[in-house]
């Protein structure tokens, strides 16, 4: 009689951003993300020789599967990142890397699927709510861009991630500060999508047009430099553009919310939310994203969590191939 060995073959996993490529390996269920390494984009032609540098790195051979978590939509087998120099086909890509498989995923989808793994200190609760059961989730989060996507229940039962470009849809104002600033960024954008003002870029943009609203010259800021004067209290405009964007974020994510039903809650990631640790959950945004009028109590209703767990898109690549990761 054979006895059954779980399968401990090393899986490659991968988040790749415009800046940098993350890289780790899993060896089946209940084996943690292991062997975590970041490696800067710029120094290579492509996702296989970022890869396979990795994979010398660790000093790991013998891998016949991967899933790459990627910020760039998926869609036919060339890839080309909007965000750095990366063009690539996929196969070609397994090829080099002698890999029986190589899953592609949107970074965002990859996020989707981490979303019922995270619990306890992996979550932080920004007001009231609570989750139902099986219901939709939500997932949204500044960084370079806005990433959004969701996760719905199939009639099976299974979770089914999915993947879009919400950021791009149009920046809705709230009140006449907003509307002035939306009056600003059309000089120099005929589309305004909330990732103008919801992202790294959004809030140098922010702070831009508040300058120029309160009749002061504006510095030449980049993203980090707004938030640490804003959470420092070292300029009105900078506090008033870190606020705003998470205003504007609470407005985004209740947009997201009323328009899949997410009554699972919404999860909010990204780099720019991450640095700005317990301040956040006293800005505005909660309130903003309440501020629905007769869809007050609906709102209410509906939790909304930060990620605080490391490398969630990792965990969401895991899922992708079947592996249950045991959390640190």
């Amino acid at each position: 009689m054979s006895t059954l060995h779980p399968d401990t073959t090393p899986r490659l996993l991968g988040d790749i951003g415009g800046t940098n490529a993350r890289f780790a390996l899993v060896h089946g269920d209940g084996s943690p993300i292991a062997h975590e390494v970041t490696l800067p984009t710029g120094q290579f032609p492509d996702l296989a020789a970022a890869a396979t540098q990795y994979l010398q790195h660790v000093g790991q051979t013998g891998v016949r599967q991967a899933c790459i978590a990627i910020a760039n939509p998926i869609d036919g087998d060339v890839l080309k990142m909007t965000n750095n120099h990366w063009q690539f086909s996929i196969e070609a890509t397994r090829q080099a890397l002698g890999l029986d498989s190589l899953l592609m995923l949107n970074d965002w989808e990859a996020m989707a699927l981490a979303a019922p793994a995270l619990q306890g200190s992996d979550l932080q609760q920004i007001g009231s709510g609570e989750p139902v059961a099986d219901a939709p989730k939500g997932l949204i989060g500044p960084g370079t861009g806005l990433g959004v996507s969701s996760l719905v229940r199939s009639r099976l039962g299974d979770w089914v991630p999915i993947a879009g470009e919400g950021g791009h849809v149009s920046m809705s104002p709230t009140c006449a500060r907003e509307a002035d600033i939306l009056r600003i960024l059309w000089r120099t954008h005929p589309h305004v999508s909330v990732e103008r003002v919801v992202s790294g870029m959004g809030l140098e943009n922010l702070y831009r047009a508040i300058c120029e609203l309160n009749g002061s010259e504006a510095e030449n800021l980049v993203a980090a430099q707004v938030t640490e004067r804003a959470l420092a209290a070292q300029d009105v405009a900078c506090e008033e553009a870190l606020e705003r964007m998470c205003r504007l974020l609470g407005n985004a994510a209740a947009n997201l919310a009323v328009t899949l039903g997410a009554r699972g809650g919404i999860y909010i990631g990204g780099g720019v939310i991450g640095r700005l640790g317990d301040w956040f959950a006293q800005s505005g945004f909660r309130t903003a994203f309440e501020a629905k009028g007769r869809f007050e109590n609906y709102m209410k209703r509906i939790p909304t969590y930060v990620i605080r767990a490391e490398q969630p898109a990792l965990i969401g690549c895991a899922m992708a191939l079947g592996v249950q990761p045991a959390r640190r």
